[in-house]
């Protein structure tokens, strides 16, 4: 699921904080990778490649049931549009609106 948030927040990292996701790297470019795990296990999490460009954010959601099955792979069981996706969508929605 993709979100498009105006690029208003001060610093992205403090606000995903916000919304309880840790910081997995920084990508090529200006691209980050966050997540939110759903346990104390690192699956199942929801998982968010975020863009920033000069006037949005950009957010690529989903949530990974399981880690990758053959080594080497990045391939795992994910699920893109799905209610679950879509209430966490909103969440985030709701506490960028707060902010």
């Amino acid at each position: 699921m993709q979100l498009k948030l105006d690029n208003s927040q001060d610093n992205i990292v403090s606000f995903m904080r916000s919304c309880s996701y840790t910081l997995l790297d920084r990508g090529a470019g200006d691209e980050w990778n966050f997540v939110r795990r759903l346990s104390g296990r690192d699956y199942p999490r929801f998982h968010c490649y975020l863009k920033i460009d000069d006037q949005d954010v950009l957010l690529n959601l989903h949530l990974d049931q399981k880690a990758p099955s053959y080594p080497g792979s990045a391939r795992h069981s994910g699920e893109y549009d799905s209610p679950i996706v879509e209430a966490e969508a909103e969440r985030i929605l709701q506490i960028f609106g707060t902010k």
